[in-house]
Formats: C-alpha cells, structure tokens, sequence
C-alpha cells in the first residue's frame, strides 16, 4: 500500500470553509464531523484517462453537496486512493478505507477489474458500494448492497454488445460469421461470453474466438489471424490504449471485414480519439452517454466540467463518456443518506432498491443484483472524419448515433470498408 497515492480533501479544511460560511449563513454552518465518502479509482495506468474525469465529477458533487449544506447537517469528505489500474490494489485499499480510515461511505471502484477484486472485502464487512461502469460483477455473488453507475440494465453481461448484434442482424445483404477479440479480464471475458451468446442467438457463426494478454502492445499478429478467417463482422472488448493499438493494426493490415467495432473503450476518451482522428471512421461503438442527451443538470454539469478541464490541463477535454456517471453516483448516494436520514449501510441498500433517483444521467432504479432497472445506452459509428481536431470529435454529424431507432441520429454505413473512404 505504500506504493499507492492517497488524498484526503481534509477535514480542517473542510471547517475552516465551514467557519467562513457560519459567519456568512447559519444556514451552511457545520457542528459535527465530516462524513467521509471513500473510493478507489485508476489515476495512473490504463484506466488514467478515464479515472481522472471520474475523480473531477465527484470533486465537483462534493462540492456542490457541500455549498447546499453537506448530509445530514455535517460537510462532506472525500478520501480517495489511485489503484493504479492494478485490481491487485483494490482489496488492499477498500480494507484500508474500512478499517483504517474508517470512512462513512462508498463509491467504487471504476472498472469491472477493480470492483470484482473489492467485492469480497465489501461484502465481508456487509457495506454498500456503488461501482461506477463495471459490468455483470454482481452476477456471481448476487449481494444486495452492491450498486452499478452502468446504463446497461438487468442483463449487463448480453446488454454490452446487444445494440451491435440488433444491427448486425438486421443488415441486407445477411451477414454471417463472427470473430470475436477481447482483453483477458474482467471486462474482456464478460464482454465477449455476452457477445458470443448474441451472436449465436442472431444465427452468425463463430470464426475466430480469442482472448489477448493484457501485457500485448503487437495487435498486428492478432488483426491477421482474424483477417484469416474472413469474418463479416469483428467485434472487440479492448482497453484504452489496447484499443489505439487495434485500431492502428486494423488499418496496417487493411482488414477487410464489413462490420468492425464493439466494446472499445479507447473510443471513449478524448485524447485517444484526437490520437486516432479518421482511422476511427467506420468504427461501430457502444456508447453510455452521448452529447444529444439533455437530462436535468447534465448540459450544465459537463459546461462546469469542461472549463475546469480546460484550466487544468492535463485531463479530457469533454467528459461524456464518464463525467455524468461519477456526479450521478454521488447523487444516488446523497439522496439515499438524505431519504433515510442515516448513514447505516442497511439502510441505504434498503432505500436504493426502493426507490428511483433522479440524476443527471435520467432517472434511475436499481434491480435485485444492483442493475439499472431499465437500459439506456446507444451504438454509434463515426463517419466522415477528416482529421484529428477536437470540433469535429463534438460534432454530432461525424459522431452518429445508428441505435436503437428511438435515438437515431443518421444511418450506418455499411460495409466497414466503404466507411473508409
């Protein structure tokens, strides 16, 4: 644990504020001590790009918790550490928060990886949590206080790569044969076990089906061993920077296929979009949160973010993909301490599965393994890119969102190749 970073926004500058605002209103002023949210998130390593717009959400919930009076009367605190991108590190820091810190309350981790490896300490000392898009991690353990800030709904594990295989089944002329591309975790093996069941389901046969090493740099190898097999669709579960460097071999080795994207999470973050410019034209992707959406506080919230974001440096410009996940989460939490009055786990778990929260992300509730109740998530394919500068990343027109129909922004172009040119 040594090794790890750890922050605390501390608790006498938290009173020190507090004294200011007792002067100024009796409305805001603090008697009590802190409550103490903790939470690990991937700071550094391949989550980092990620993580840290994760980390400006909760900094900005904080504060706007602590401008309206804290919870239950006492300002919040928050305690966090850097995992590292590393689910080795999650026990460790979760039995750390609990035992050691002796914070109050939970969020986290970020990353179906890094929860799965904090859910046995979490369960073992009978807390609730709330990861923030980790996918199916309860679906082994079925815990009643685990929570997940994921729009993919009561069967996560199917619902990552459903979008893909609607569209897919649908196309004219048919398309028949899958390969199948993941990273050998967590999140690459739920992925494609849900991938797989999709596609059997939609009558495609499987072709190629493999799991790649996260230590890989070379995709070439893996790209033309699925070029070998001829597949008419080739659907990937990658990491970020196992994302830039398939995108990369599938334009070294010209891969020839007519449907080519999935679960590629590098698809997500703005630095490695602006990496990738128009080599991404083409490319079919799920998506959690899009521009297009306008659900209570979220344009404000990403406004607030992106300045800040742009002061700082350093961090995604945008934040679609994450920001609004991690300020939902700590409004879930809010709202569930405020509605019990309390901050007894029990209790919260109790009122989360009870009720529905409205949120910048839309209104949620949460099914018997912690799932939203209902979806919402899109694929979207990005056409006509012509270089790597930001406006064309928010323009909506080169980021088109093709499913479910209810939220469609234009048409696919199909195949693959034609994207291309």
């Amino acid at each position: 644990m040594s090794s790890i970073k750890s922050w605390v926004i501390g608790r006498r500058g938290v009173l020190a504020a507090a004294l200011v605002l007792c002067f100024a209103s009796p409305l805001t002023c603090y008697a009590a001590d802190p409550v103490r949210v903790g939470f690990a998130l991937g700071l550094t390593g391949p989550n980092a790009p990620n993580g840290n717009q994760l980390l400006q959400a909760i900094e900005i919930w904080h504060d706007d918790v602590n401008a309206k009076g804290g919870l239950l009367g006492r300002p919040v605190e928050l305690v966090y550490y850097d995992d590292q991108t590393n689910p080795a590190n999650d026990p460790g820091i979760y039995t750390k928060l609990i035992e050691v810190d002796k914070v109050d309350l939970l969020l986290g981790p970020y990353g179906t990886n890094l929860a799965a490896a904090a859910m046995p300490v979490i369960i073992q000392h009978k807390l609730t949590t709330i990861s923030m898009l980790a996918t199916a991690v309860n679906r082994q353990y079925h815990y009643g206080q685990y929570f997940s800030m994921v729009p993919l709904g009561p069967d996560p594990l199917h619902a990552f790569s459903s979008g893909f295989f609607d569209i897919a089944a649908a196309l004219k002329p048919k398309v028949k044969t899958v390969a199948l591309v993941g990273i050998d975790a967590e999140f690459g093996k739920n992925a494609t076990d849900g991938a797989r069941d999709n596609a059997k389901a939609a009558g495609f046969t499987i072709v190629y089906d493999q799991l790649y090493p996260p230590p890989t740099t070379d995709f070439t190898p893996i790209l033309r061993a699925v070029q070998a097999t001829n597949p008419d669709i080739v659907f990937v579960a990658s990491y970020p920077p196992d994302t830039v460097g398939i995108v990369h071999a599938a334009h070294e080795i010209g891969l020839k296929t007519k449907i080519f994207g999935g679960t590629m999470i590098g698809l997500l973050a703005t630095p490695f979009k602006v990496q990738l410019g128009p080599m991404m034209n083409g490319i079919l992707f799920h998506e959690d949160f899009v521009p297009a959406f306008n659900f209570p506080g979220s344009r404000d919230l990403l406004q607030r973010y992106q300045a800040i974001a742009k002061a700082k440096g350093g961090i995604d410009p945008l934040g679609y993909g994450f920001v609004p996940f991690g300020y939902a989460a700590g409004q879930v939490l809010a709202q569930a301490v405020e509605g019990t009055q309390s901050l007894d786990h029990q209790k919260l778990a109790a009122y989360m599965h009870g009720h529905t929260f409205s949120t910048v992300v839309g209104d949620i509730a949460f099914g018997p393994d912690g799932e939203w109740v209902k979806a919402r998530y899109v694929y979207s394919q990005w056409q006509h890119l012509t270089g790597n500068d930001l406006g064309q990343l928010q323009d909506p027109k080169h980021d088109v969102v093709v499913w479910p129909a209810a939220l469609k922004t234009g048409n696919l172009i199909f195949p693959y190749t034609d994207a291309l040119q």
